[in-house]
């Protein structure tokens, strides 16, 4: 019971350890590369949600602004509070706050759909503008190519075994630059990843495609998860120096409960997340479905 109870007091303040030397948790974490694109994705939604609403007729639907809400909430929650923090010396409070990101937060903002809700912030003019040039510059057809299933899944998959190399993870704990990059790499492959399963036009043409993309990531994060749990030594210097005594875990356990975290949750995620598409896809016509299925 000692590794779930270590994960939960890492959550309270005042239990947990902050960067660095031992002691009370700093409290919440207010670095300017978070606050600064989170308080500017906020202030964008909010002023085209409130010009979109004063043109609408009729009831408003509060389904998409309560995901965006919900995600934007999800990826404050992971790189400002306490959580963040904790994850300076304990190695399943960083998993945990990766989790959030890549399995919580990016899918509810890709069902968002906040973007064109985003470009109403602009003014009129402002906006044509930004269309012709997305229109000429054919960021339509690198996105289309970024969030195709195969190249999605692919890109999170090489992002998760690379940043989890040994090397390349303790320059992330090592270095505040590194460790932005890192979390970067972790929400925009996410992103990618999530755009590509939830694509109304190919889930209509190649619903399959994306149930693939979703099992292979289950077997991707599930083996790299597996290895962590079941790892006899700790993988990362940093973390086995700082170890995790205030809780009673080792380097040891403290990685087997981040293996845990990527390995379980992960799968119950892309599991459902499959099996949503696969009950979408059977609720269509017979006919529809035989199609899709070829």
């Amino acid at each position: 019971m000692r590794c779930p109870l270590a994960c939960l007091a890492l959550l309270v303040p005042g239990l947990a350890v902050a960067h660095g030397a031992p002691g009370p948790l700093a409290g919440w974490s207010f670095e300017a590369w978070v606050v600064i694109p989170l308080a500017l994705a906020a202030a964008l939604y909010a002023t085209g949600q409130w010009r979109l609403r004063g043109r609408a007729a009729g009831s408003f639907d509060w389904r998409r602004p309560s995901l965006f809400a919900a995600g934007w909430l999800v990826t404050a929650l992971a790189l400002v509070s306490p959580l963040h923090v904790a994850g300076g010396r304990s190695f399943a409070a960083h998993m945990f706050e990766h989790e959030l990101l890549m399995l919580a937060a990016a899918p509810l903002l890709v069902l968002s759909r906040p973007l064109p809700v985003m470009l109403w912030a602009f003014p009129h003019m402002t906006r044509r503008a930004l269309g012709r040039a997305v229109l000429a510059s054919g960021v339509g057809k690198a996105w289309a190519m970024l969030t195709h299933p195969a190249v999605a899944t692919a890109f999170q998959a090489v992002a998760l075994w690379l940043w989890h190399a040994p090397a390349l993870f303790g320059l992330a704990l090592a270095d505040e630059g590194w460790h932005v990059l890192q979390h970067l790499s972790f929400m925009v492959t996410a992103l990618l990843f999530w755009s590509s399963m939830f694509d109304d036009a190919r889930m209509r043409h190649h619903p399959m495609s994306a149930v693939a993309g979703l099992f292979v990531t289950a077997l991707v994060s599930g083996a790299l998860g597996a290895l962590m749990a079941f790892s006899a030594s700790p993988w990362y210097v940093g973390y086995a120096r700082l170890g995790m005594t205030p809780f009673g875990l080792t380097p040891v356990e403290d990685q087997q409960l981040a293996g845990l975290l990527m390995w379980i949750p992960g799968g119950v995620v892309h599991a459902a997340a499959a099996l949503a598409i696969i009950a979408r896809l059977l609720r269509g016509s017979p006919r529809e479905t035989l199609s899709h299925a070829e």
